[in-house]
């Protein structure tokens, strides 16, 4: 989703690297799905892409213990 973001804005990686203060080669392994990114990198880079990002939380009632 990110290359494809990318490219519709027409960035390189390099460009949008500089937009969010990352390395060319951070937002190269962030397109091949790396593991171990930060959520904070990945919605810098949407934010540099200016785009609209939701994220939507559900929970298993059965698993759920209030105290």
């Amino acid at each position: 989703m990110i290359k494809s973001a990318r490219k519709h804005r027409k960035l390189t990686q390099a460009q949008l690297g500089d937009l969010v203060g990352v390395q060319k080669a951070q937002i190269s392994k962030l397109e091949r799905n790396a593991k171990n990114v930060t959520v904070e990198t990945i919605l810098k880079v949407f934010r540099a892409l200016k785009a609209n990002v939701r994220f939507s939380v559900e929970l298993d009632e059965a698993e759920v213990e209030l105290s």
